[in-house]
This record gives C-alpha cells, sequence and structure tokens, in this order.
C-alpha cells in the first residue's frame, strides 16, 4: 500500500486523537505552548489537514481540523516537568512525518507513553536536591562548614514539599511549607550546631524549589509571541517563587 493509498484510508477522527495526545503529553510534561502547536500542526498537516487551527494555554487545548469544522476542546488539569516524555512525543512525531511509523502505531505508542510514569523515584529526587543544594553553596562561596548543613536543608525541604503536593495538589503551599522547613532546618544547625551563614544556607537549600524551566519556558513563549501562556507562567513563577519567599519569611518571623 502506498503513501497515498494509506492516507485515503486513515480516517479524520484517528487523526484528531492523535494530534491531541500527542499535544496533550507535550503540555502536561512541560513544553512550551509554541513547540505543543507547532508539532501538532506538523502531524495533521502531514496526514493531508493543511488548515488546521490550534489554540494552547498551559490549561487547555483547542483543536479544529477547518473553520467549518466543530472544535476540540482537551483539558488539561496537571502539569509537570518530564523532558523524557517530551523527547519521546518528538521522537515518534518525526517519525511520523518521515513516514518510519503508522498512525496506529504512533497512536498506540502515544497511549503508552500517556498511561507511563517516567518521573523519578521519590528517593532520586530528595537525594539530587541534597546534592545540588550542597553544590550551590560551594558556587556562592559559602563556608566549608556550611556544606552539609544545606544538604540536609535541600533535601528535607524538596521531601516535605513533594509529600504535600502529592496527598494535598495544593502547590504554592508545598512550596511554601518545603520552605519553611529548609529555614527551620537552617536556623537549627546554625543555632545549635555547626553552621556559619544562615543567609547561604536558606539560598542553596530552597534553589531546587526555583521554578526555572518554568520561567524559561514563560520567558520563550513570550519571545515567540504566545502572549498569554507566557504570561500564565510568568504568574504561575512568580507565585511559586513569592510562596517559597513567605516560607522563609514566616519561618524567621515566628522563630
Amino acid at each position: 500500500m502506498n503513501k497515498e493509498t494509506e492516507m485515503n484510508h486513515i480516517d479524520e477522527k484517528t487523526i484528531v486523537s492523535v494530534v491531541l495526545l500527542a499535544g496533550k503529553i507535550l503540555l502536561e510534561s512541560g513544553a512550551e505552548t509554541y513547540r505543543v502547536e507547532d508539532t501538532m500542526t506538523r502531524i495533521a498537516r502531514h496526514y493531508g489537514l493543511p488548515r488546521t487551527h490550534c489554540f494552547v494555554t498551559p490549561t487547555a487545548i483547542i483543536f479544529s481540523v477547518s473553520r467549518e469544522a466543530p472544535s476540540q476542546l482537551l483539558r488539561i488539569t496537571e502539569r509537570t516537568t518530564d523532558l523524557e516524555k517530551i523527547a519521546e512525543t518528538n521522537e515518534i512525531s518525526r517519525g511520523i512525518t518521515a513516514d518510519t511509523i503508522s498512525i496506529h502505531t504512533a497512536q498506540e505508542a502515544l497511549e503508552d507513553l500517556d498511561a507511563s510514569n517516567l518521573q523519578f523515584q521519590y528517593w532520586i529526587k530528595v537525594l539530587s536536591a541534597a546534592l545540588v543544594s550542597g553544590l550551590f553553596l560551594i558556587m556562592f562561596n559559602g563556608s566549608f562548614y556550611d556544606i552539609f548543613p544545606s544538604i540536609v536543608a535541600g533535601g528535607f525541604g524538596l521531601l516535605v514539599a513533594e509529600f504535600i503536593q502529592q496527598h494535598t495538589r495544593i502547590k504554592f503551599f508545598a512550596e511554601f511549607a518545603g520552605a519553611f522547613v529548609i529555614a527551620i532546618t537552617a536556623l537549627f544547625f546554625v543555632n545549635f550546631l555547626f553552621g556559619v551563614s544562615l543567609n547561604k544556607i536558606i539560598i542553596s537549600g530552597v534553589m531546587p524549589l526555583v521554578p526555572g524551566v518554568l520561567i524559561t519556558n514563560a520567558i520563550r513563549d513570550l519571545m515567540a509571541a504566545h502572549l498569554l501562556a507566557g504570561a500564565m507562567k510568568g504568574i504561575e513563577a512568580s507565585l511559586t517563587a513569592f510562596a517559597i519567599g513567605t516560607g522563609v519569611a514566616v519561618c524567621l518571623i515566628l522563630l
């Protein structure tokens, strides 16, 4: 079966399903909105739908195959940072446009990818946050005696933030609590053990909580003229930073 014959046997519903699923995975995994729209448009164009309309925000995807056809709305309720899922989706998209995989194979691969959990295990995240906090302390020219306190504070803070996030689904409160715990840990080391610089321990400890990818994506979306998506991500990043700062401030004021 040649390419033209295969195209004629693909129904529009299947194409729309694949396009929306690819966009959903990318958006939920933390991809930029312009990347999501570009991927969806390329897949649709490859299967003979050159006049599609796609509108993506951090919380929703609206897609239509033409001006006359009804629009499809897909609500996005969960967002995280999963670079592996983004890379896998991009690989499937390239396979589609290069005609190395069929649309049904792509649909099955995307469904499996959507159902899979490629996040690192809990303890790996905590250990990574602890090590990163110690390295940030060195980068900030901190004292040798502050390396271990910053490692403990950073790891403990992320552990609390991840635990609250998983059980309450309240993102900003999770960051607030994590920063609060980091500040308490830093105070404990400085006042009762061998910590030297309270400020550097706290700053190093909260760095794993800082939404660096979100800030970068907000700037990239704004530069790509996706003003609504860029502004929404910028607001989310600002609220996250505010929650972190408030958690530290409340701890220092109370204690």
